[in-house]
Formats: structure tokens, sequence, C-alpha cells
């Protein structure tokens, strides 16, 4: 009986439910129109979306087995491995930085734009450097595996990517003044958003919504992002607002006329946990160990990828740029 008890835990948990479950049974249905109701009506959306472009997987006969399979290992192995490490480093760069910060803010819209406009250029930062150096694209990599696109893609992450992700941007946003609970509005925002533009070609097929793809990053912004072509390979960095791609010139709309193929450049069996999950940090430490002298060996941990002290190998940039002197 206590296995079902966990299993039923774990499944009200995944989809998110629990809070929505609680206000019902007791009878609470005010709370629905405060902040916490709004909240527990807005979690389970994206997995309920999920389990919709599941069913219309298998209802187009396009089920994406493979990468819902492996997905699902990942996402069983993160609940064991990483479950607490993120909010630790929440924590501490609340602690440390807070007293320090350069400015002060509240719960005004005016702070919440500021807000706003800062979490998106600390998740730029750190995204930036997920793909730009070789020791975070191994934590980074698990999530540019999967070679379909699908909701079930946001769960896709190694363990140690969320504790460096919050390192880099919670940093950030606290030194610049982002108070706490701002940061924790905005961090629900985008990680609801976040996980949406994940939505695959089962539930949305052309996902640049008119106009607004103009005026930020949609699912088609985020596609671009997790393929492999050589006009795409890394680009659209952001998450919402894309002018910090067009500052940095990483923005790229994606072309209709140009299929996508997702998945990460170096041959990779998608359907392996083993490989995908850990095989850019063996490759890696490959490469360390066959590299000569200490000066070469840091520089396979720290260079982009692609990297390589015999010239051999193609990072990104140079993959991209010689593509496009050949247009």
């Amino acid at each position: 009986m206590s296995l079902l008890n966990s299993l039923w835990n774990e499944i009200v948990g995944f989809f998110g439910v629990s809070q929505f479950f609680e206000i019902l049974s007791n009878g609470e249905f005010e709370k629905l129109l405060t902040y916490d109701g709004i909240v527990a009506l807005i979690i389970p959306i994206i997995p309920l979306l999920l389990f919709l472009e599941l069913i219309l997987g298998l209802v187009y006969k396009k089920p994406q087995t493979k990468v819902y399979k492996v997905i699902f290992l990942i996402y069983l192995f993160n609940r064991i491995a990483g479950r607490f490490i993120a909010l630790g480093i929440v924590a501490l760069c609340i602690g440390f930085f807070e007293p320090i910060a350069l400015i002060e803010t509240s719960m005004t819209w005016y702070w919440f734009i500021y807000g706003y406009i800062v979490w998106e250029f600390a998740h730029f930062i750190y995204h930036f450097l997920a793909h730009k150096v070789r020791i975070l694209w191994c934590l980074h990599a698990t999530h540019h595996s999967p070679e379909e696109m699908n909701l079930s893609v946001t769960h896709a992450h190694f363990f140690l990517e969320a504790p460096y992700a919050d390192l880099i941007r919670t940093s950030i946003c606290i030194f610049l003044g982002v108070n706490p609970v701002l940061l924790f509005t905005i961090m629900f925002i985008d990680g609801t958003y976040g996980a949406f533009i994940h939505v695959g070609e089962n539930l949305i097929k052309d996902a640049r919504f008119g106009f607004l793809n103009k005026l930020m990053l949609t699912p088609s912004h985020h596609r671009v992002h997790h393929a492999r072509n050589p006009l795409y390979i890394d680009t659209n960095y952001c998450n919402l607002l894309n002018f910090w791609d067009r500052i940095f010139g990483t923005y790229q709309e994606e072309d209709p006329k140009m299929e996508i193929q997702y998945g990460v450049t170096r041959p990779i069996n998608s359907s392996n946990f083993i490989d995908v999950y850990f095989g850019e940090i063996i490759n890696l430490a490959k490469d360390v160990v066959k590299a000569p002298g200490v000066v070469n060996k840091l520089k396979y941990i720290f260079y982009p990828p692609g990297w390589s002290h015999t010239g051999e190998l193609k990072t990104a940039k140079k993959i991209r740029a010689e593509y496009l002197a050949s247009k």
C-alpha cells in the first residue's frame, strides 16, 4: 500500500496538481483568485500539455518513444541525484549577494520589468557559457541530445546543470538588486514559459506565432536553438525576450524551407541513457588523458566544444561561419 501511495504522490507531484487538489478538497474556491490559486492553476499546464502531446503522437503515429524512454530515465535519475542541490545554491547566492546588492528593488511593475530584463541577461550569460565552455557543455549537452522536440525535453538535464545555472543567474540578479521575492516570481513565470517553448510539432506545427515572432522568442526560435544545422547552431540563447540575442549577434529566425535536424553534432546513440547522460563527460575525459601537456589538457576543459590541439575538429562558431561564407 505504501508503494502505491508513493507512486500516486510521484504522479501528483509530476503533474503539479497537489495544491489544486488541496483547494478543491477544502472547498476554498475563493483561493483560486489569489496568487497561490493562480500558481496552482498554472503549474499543471505544462505536464498536461506534455501528456496531450504524447497522446497526439500516438494518434499521428509519431510517438517518439525513443525520446520519451530516455528522458523518463533521466527524470528518475535526477529526482534522486539532484533534488535539493539547486535550492541550496539559490539560498547561498541570496545570502552572499543580497547584502552587497548595487540597488534595492520592490514588487512594483517597473521593478518587475527591470528584474525581467536582468533575469534574461543572466540567463543569456549562463546559457552562452554552457555552449562555449566545454566542461559546462558537458552539463548542458544532455538537454540537447534528444533528436526530436517535445515537452518531455524540458526534463532532459544533467543533474548538476540546474545548480550551475542558478549559481550564475541568481548571483547576477541579486547583485544587480532584484530582490528575492521578485526573483522567485520571475523564476516561476520564466520557468513555465521556458518549459512551454519545447512544445513539439505534434502539438503545434507552426510555432512562430505570427507577429509575436518578431517581438519575443517563440517555440520556433527554441527549435532553432536545439538544431544542429550549421545555420542554426549556437543561436537563440534567451528564453522570452529576444533583444539580448539581437545585441550579442546570436539571434536567428527559423527558415520554413529548412528541415530542422535536432540533437548534438557528435555521433550519439540517443536511445542509450549512458551515452545521452554521460557521453560528453566520457569524451572530455578521453581527450584530456590523450592531450599532450598541461596547457592542452586545460584547453580541452575550458575551450569551446569541438576545439582540438590538432585542429582536426571544428567549433560551432567555425562551422556556422563556413556555412554562411558558402552562401
